[in-house]
């Protein structure tokens, strides 16, 4: 059975769907067979895949609202054991659709659980709110991975966002868990970025992840090619913070182990 993990924070431009997209395309490198959800209207992800959301036939929407096969739906993508279930513009009107349906907290869950037993992860790549589309994510997801920037508002909501996880922890799934917290757009000239990064890890300590994505021009430009960091530069520090975040996850699932001289050549990478 694949595990579930969304990505998510209301607070737009922190590297969610950065994180999305790469984190699952290292997963699918490393061997394990990944789905990529794309649940944000704005359909980033799919676009930054390969695929352009205007031709897209189907998406996650036909899913949840049409009840159509999520089968019949998911693209490949030009990383091996990497596809993608894509998002198109009507995903904006699902939420408003959905607000009369019985169970629509539920809607997403319905969809996820006909096909995560073929996959070792699911994805889920949240649109920057916490609306009714993000609160399904939260009630399919087993785990959640809140990306935070390496700047001064990087708390500004951070509080809300956990709020709203408690609450769907306690009236929705019980099970879900939070993954970690991720430091992102990390800028190691800049003093502010290091207090910021202190004053996470004083405030969340064990919750935050180990690995920071630091600032990085190839992560920039790989979705313009319609790329991930893996395929547009596998050399590159992006490519090596987002292989050592897949690492560190499969590590906290016990699903591999990384030996203390693999961690020490990963940090020699980063400097």
């Amino acid at each position: 059975m694949g595990k579930v993990i969304a990505i998510a924070n209301q607070k737009g431009g922190v590297g969610k769907t950065t994180t999305a997209i790469n984190l699952a395309a290292c997963l699918a490198v490393l061997e394990y067979k990944t789905l990529i959800i794309d649940a944000d209207p704005q359909a980033n992800a799919t676009s930054g895949l390969g695929h352009d959301p205007r031709t897209v036939q189907s998406s996650i929407y036909e899913c949840i609202i049409d009840d159509d096969e999520p089968k019949n739906i998911i693209l490949p993508t030009t990383t091996p054991n990497l596809n993608i279930l894509p998002a198109h513009i009507d995903l904006v009107g699902a939420e408003i659709e959905m607000i009369s349906l019985p169970n629509r907290e539920k809607m997403m869950k319905r969809v996820i659980d006909k096909i995560k037993d073929n996959y070792h992860f699911v994805i889920i790549d949240c649109s920057p709110s916490l609306g009714l589309v993000t609160v399904n994510a939260l009630t399919a997801a087993d785990s959640v991975i809140v990306p935070v920037q390496c700047e001064y508002f990087a708390l500004e909501g951070l509080g809300k966002l956990l709020n709203t996880i408690k609450i769907v922890q306690s009236r929705l799934n019980q099970s879900l868990d939070i993954e970690g917290i991720l430091l992102t757009m990390y800028d190691t000239r800049l003093r502010l970025a290091k207090q910021v990064v202190e004053e996470v890890r004083t405030h969340f300590q064990q919750m935050v992840f180990d690995t920071i994505i630091n600032r990085n021009t190839k992560l920039s430009e790989a979705p313009s090619f319609g790329e991930t960091i893996i395929i547009h530069d596998a050399d590159s520090t992006g490519a090596i913070n987002y292989l050592n975040l897949a690492r560190e996850i499969l590590q906290k699932n016990n699903m591999t182990r990384m030996d203390q001289a693999d961690i020490e050549i990963d940090l020699l990478n980063e400097k």
